[in-house]
């Protein structure tokens, strides 16, 4: 089975976590700092700091924003749940802006859904496509809002050169297995706000600062959301190998580019020349008369070998959002979510596998397309 995203370990990577596992310190090491100055030269920010998961993350950087009750956070109903989950942790209420057709929130109805309870935006980078984040920004300062960018797909992507996370209050990253690079799990909030930074380090360890010798004092209400040096040395590893990841997923994508052209099955997501993406989803859009015959490709797909996924269910169709919210439907992130398969797009595929799965997802669409006449 060819999936639709996976991991790259090395023997690199294996050595580099071999060694740190045989150091005296396997958590609470200077291989933590290294990663995150490591991070913050990669992406030109001032401050990163990493974390255990970027739903750890997203956690921390609604906390430091001091999200709670009665307040409100505008985000994509087109996402992992914990972009929305997080904020409701803090007692906060998620909005759900509509998209647009390339899976990225529809900047232009954002204004329409701040309220005097509105606190933050919290857009997500579809796909590792970036975002257009300046506009966002732009609105946030007008109506004095944080801007707190979930960009756990897109560590790596660009906008005219500059790497995503240099403009929102905060940008959340993930080092999940099959993401860009991996530790495991984890994730980072890198900022330019030294206060931000501060805070992000104190709310991951419990709250503590520590002082000479034993004595040491809690000051805050934090979590245990640290990242081990064990995990952290493997991300180091990766970062040495991120660009050469990127770009492998990016000839994999132009080829997809030139091959799905104008087929009459489904469409493609363009990525604008002034951006560069992660890839780290190749999403295929299908015509509308497939939708109903989507399971059965899907099911058709795996059974070839070709881990196809659907990114995502809309976040408010979930049970636990209708018993709290209501029942709720926007129609492009509906008609999205009815359209999408991310197809296999990773650095661990050969041009051969490529070629094999688009050979294979044009003939398997032609039997089904066949069968629905």
């Amino acid at each position: 089975m060819i999936p639709y995203s996976r991991q790259s370990i090395d023997q690199s990577d294996i050595d580099a976590v071999v060694e740190t596992l045989k150091g005296d310190f396997l958590t609470g090491g200077k291989t933590v700092s290294d990663f995150e100055e490591a991070l913050a030269a990669y992406l030109g920010i001032k401050h990163v700091c990493v974390l255990n998961s970027a739903t750890s993350a997203l956690h921390v950087a609604y906390q430091i924003i001091g999200l709670g009750v009665g307040d409100e956070v505008i985000t994509t109903p087109l996402t992992f749940a914990a972009t929305s989950n997080t904020a409701i942790q803090c007692g906060a209420k998620p909005i759900f802006c509509d998209i647009k057709y390339d899976g990225n929130i529809n900047e232009t109805k954002l204004e329409a859904l701040i309220t005097p309870q509105t606190k933050a935006i919290a857009p997500v980078d579809f796909g590792g496509n970036p975002l257009p984040i300046k506009t966002i920004k732009a609105l946030c300062d007008k109506h004095k809002l944080f801007l707190i960018e979930d960009a756990s797909h897109a560590l790596g992507s660009e906008i005219d050169g500059v790497k995503v996370g240099n403009v929102a209050d905060m940008t959340i990253f993930s080092f999940h297995a099959i993401k860009p690079i991996t530790t495991f799990e984890g994730g980072a909030i890198a900022t330019n706000n030294t206060e931000f930074y501060e805070k992000a380090k104190l709310l991951r360890s419990h709250g503590i600062v520590k002082k000479p010798h034993w004595n040491s004092d809690m000051i805050a209400l934090g979590e245990n959301y640290r990242l081990s040096d064990v995990a952290c040395a493997l991300g180091l590893s990766q970062m040495k190998r991120l660009d050469s990841f990127i770009a492998k997923r990016a000839d994999i994508a132009r080829y997809y580019d030139t091959r799905f052209q104008n087929n009459p099955y489904f469409t493609t997501i363009a990525i604008a020349q002034t951006k560069k993406s992660s890839y780290h989803l190749y999403p295929i859009l299908l015509d509308s008369s497939l939708w109903c015959a989507k399971e059965e490709l899907f099911e058709s797909l795996h059974v070839k070998g070709i881990g196809v996924q659907v990114h995502y269910k809309p976040i408010y169709q979930f049970s636990y959002y209708k018993a709290l919210f209501g029942e709720q439907r926007l129609s492009t992130a509906e008609d999205f979510y009815r359209a999408e398969l991310s197809i296999p797009c990773h650095q661990g595929m050969s041009m051969e596998d490529a070629i094999w799965i688009a050979d294979t997802l044009i003939e398997e669409i032609e039997k089904i397309k066949g069968c629905t006449r």
